[in-house]
């Protein structure tokens, strides 16, 4: 899996993913750039390994920054939709 993460707080400084609907968290790789003196607005690029084997999986990945902020699992409510910046759950179908 690969992805981009960006915060708006600083530079991003972790990525972790789970296969299991976030019952568990395991570290992804996070690329150099914004944490190696890149802009700390910029958006990180990121990797992890996920073995697919038939079943269903909801994959997750959520992003932490420099200050310890990281993306919450559900977000408040608003007519509007806005600042919604919780982890998105993807579900997949693994077929042989």
């Amino acid at each position: 899996m690969e992805g981009r993460a960006w915060s708006g707080h600083g530079p991003v400084t972790r990525v972790e993913l789970s296969c299991d609907g976030g019952r568990t968290w395991t570290d992804a790789a996070v690329e150099p750039g914004a944490r190696d003196g890149r802009s700390s607005r910029a958006w990180q690029a990121w990797h992890g390994v996920w073995r697919a084997a038939p079943g269903r999986y909801v994959l997750m990945a959520r992003a932490t920054d420099a200050t310890g902020r990281t993306q919450p699992l559900g977000q408040a409510w608003n007519r509007g939709g806005f600042g919604n910046n919780a982890v998105q759950r993807v579900p997949v179908l693994c077929r042989r």
